[in-house]
């Protein structure tokens, strides 16, 4: 039997090393630690230049307090910081707390910092590969400037791990915008080599407002100016920003920008409540654009879980999630009858065409009627609700959704429209055009209502549109009733990985609101009791091992909602009126009245736009008028 090696204390420069790998993963985390270094110094100009993506230079210059020429070789000394003395490591209000980031880019490249105080003498220090030099005297204005080349020499190896120059620069530019955005009373500016690449002037003003103006910078002129502006409070937390309207959607998440007291985070929590909230409005795979910031007292949550700062645990998920979640969908449903500008749908249809068949005939749409396939036990007698006989309709009045339950009647193919009551179209007419989706004037192909407003025209798909509010409808019925439940004549029993069911028993109560009763059989055992009758013979096993799998959805049975609102979406789709389906005009208006009470009306469950609007202005571009 060998003789184990003895324990020994590793040299102060691997250790710097080692922390080196998890502070600084490639030159977008140098810039990151710098730039909130010069934020953290009361900034109010922060330059970058890069070349080779980061890794032959990145230079940060800012106009800050600077450092004193006493204190140089102390900011290289791991874990020495000015922002806090340690007592208690919640009340944090800056970036840089660790005193990490500094030794730890000076140990894999070759640092040099100059700073001056406004009162002092400037100064400059070097560190190649942790030797550290002297300080000297040096020409700089009041403010700070950090130099760092050949990053990664000293540990070639992690050179390997590097992505292309473009994908590196690409990734500092990230990190500049997601700063910029926070701090828009500070200005910045990006440079690779001689080029450009980001430019953004203080902004003046209150912050919220200095935000908004900073957006176009960042974010562009479309969203700045199509975005919901999102602005909520609740126990203690404050929620503000700008999120996408329902119809502008993205491929990726890569534009949602989440803030937690000022410092940008990728935390799953608020991705997973963004996600939650625009369930029912975007297409499956699709995310919106984001720029959220939240606010809330230092003791409420610890940013000090990873070395990099970029993820957070707060002490009431629960209460963060439900302002995320609530916030949002308050702002899609009050925006939800707005119809988009034709230039605002861009490639809509394409995106969402392979998700929920093609565009003009929506999924489980025809031309002509077919009678709905059989529903799952237990929903059929919700939906009758929102199936009744045609009833009379009065054009000048707001119908309620329910009456425009129209959807399995026969259609007709008169040549004519219904009579219509005496007077009305013309009386209503005025009015009705100063109203969000004006008045209906003609149906083209049996599927498109054409509606005129005071300053232009908005074309409305009649199926999505009704398959909106029909699912709305189902949801307030649901809400209002609870989820009815249906008893397994014998109970079945479930094995999961261990420690998934801790997990799931302990939101036996969240469970049970939507139907589903659990209760422990053991070790590693559950036993189902009772499921929600909406799903009908719903695979037991694989709905519980679904819901172990996602443990972070599970504060609001996020997983299992998923699943009731897709049943309620596939009955809402058979249950509305088809395209091909004629409507006379009273009933094209009731439909636009409808449109206009029900939340998330602008796109229908698939995420498909239910109208277009056309300004006048433009149609007479379209005619060389103007």
């Amino acid at each position: 039997m060998s003789t184990p090696p003895p324990i020994r204390q590793l040299p102060e420069g691997v250790v710097n090393r080692i922390a080196a790998g998890e502070v600084i993963e490639r030159p977008a985390a140098v810039v990151k630690e710098l730039a909130e270094n010069a934020l953290d110094a009361d900034a109010a100009r922060i330059d970058v230049t890069i070349r080779d993506g980061g890794r032959t230079l990145i230079r940060v210059t800012d106009d800050g307090h600077g450092i004193s020429s006493e204190d140089l070789s102390l900011a290289l000394t791991r874990h020495a910081t000015s922002k806090t003395d340690g007592a208690d490591l919640l009340a944090i209000h800056s970036f840089g707390f660790r005193g990490e980031a500094l030794p730890s880019i000076g140990s894999v490249a070759r640092l040099s910092i100059t700073s001056r105080m406004a009162n002092g003498d400037a100064a400059r220090i070097r560190c190649d590969a942790g030797e550290l030099s002297a300080a000297e005297p040096a020409g700089h204005p009041p403010g700070t400037t950090v130099e760092v080349r050949d990053l990664f020499f000293a540990t070639p190896a992690r050179l390997k791990f590097l992505k292309s120059e473009r994908a590196e620069t690409q990734a500092v530019a990230e990190i500049i915008r997601r700063l910029a955005m926070a701090h828009p009373q500070v200005s910045f500016s990006l440079t690779e080599g001689e080029r450009s690449l980001f430019k953004a002037r203080a902004e003046t003003g209150d912050l919220f407002d200095a935000r908004r103006a900073r957006l176009v910078a960042v974010m562009g002129k479309d969203f700045a100016e199509s975005a919901l502006t999102i602005d909520a409070e609740r126990e203690g937390l404050h929620l503000t920003g700008y999120a996408s309207a329902p119809t502008d959607h993205r491929a990726t998440g890569q534009a949602q920008h989440l803030f937690v007291n000022g410092r940008p985070v990728r935390d799953k929590l608020l991705v997973g409540a963004a996600r939650g909230a625009y369930a029912d409005v975007f297409p499956r795979g699709r995310h919106p654009a984001l720029v959220l910031f939240l606010d809330l007292d230092t003791h409420r949550v610890d940013v000090n879980v990873h070395p990099a700062k970029t993820e957070v645990r707060f002490r009431d998920s629960n209460a963060v999630r439900g302002l995320i979640v609530g916030a949002l969908r308050q702002a899609l449903a009050e925006s939800g009858h707005r119809a988009p500008a034709l230039d605002q749908i861009g490639a809509l249809g394409s995106n969402v065409a392979s998700a929920s068949g093609p565009m003009g005939r929506p999924s489980g749409a025809s031309y002509g009627y077919r009678p709905p396939p059989p529903v799952p036990r237990g929903i059929a007698e919700a939906a009758t609700t929102f199936q009744r006989p045609q009833q009379e309709m009065s054009v000048d009045g707001w119908a309620a959704p329910e009456t425009a339950g129209f959807a399995n009647a026969e259609p007709h193919h008169n040549t004519e429209d219904a009579p219509q009551p005496e007077g009305s179209m013309q009386d209503a007419g005025d009015s009705l055009l100063d109203l969000p989706l004006g008045i209906a004037r003609a149906q083209i192909h049996e599927t498109y209502i054409v509606s005129q407003t005071r300053d232009g025209m908005i074309l409305v798909d009649q199926h999505a549109a009704h398959e909106r509010l029909v699912y709305e409808q189902m949801k307030d019925a649901l809400a209002k009733s609870g989820v009815t439940r249906q008893v397994l004549l014998i109970p079945e029993i479930v094995e999961l990985p261990p420690g998934a069911a801790e997990v799931l028993l302990a939101e036996t109560e969240t469970l049970e609101k939507f139907g589903l009763v659990i209760e422990s059989f053991g070790p590693d055992t559950i036993s189902v009791r009772e499921t929600p009758a909406m799903l009908g013979a719903v695979d037991t096993a694989s709905l519980i091992r679904d819901l172990a799998e996602a443990p972070e959805t599970l504060g609001d049975a996020h997983a299992l909602d998923v699943k009731l609102r897709h049943v309620c979406a596939t009955m809402a789709c058979h249950g509305s009126v088809r395209a091909g389906r004629r409507l006379n005009h009273a009933e094209m208006n009731a439909l636009l009245r409808s449109m206009e009470e029900t939340p998330n009306s602008a796109t229908c469950n698939h995420g498909r736009p239910t109208s277009v609007a056309l300004s006048l202005s433009e149609i007479e571009r379209l005619f060389a008028r103007r």
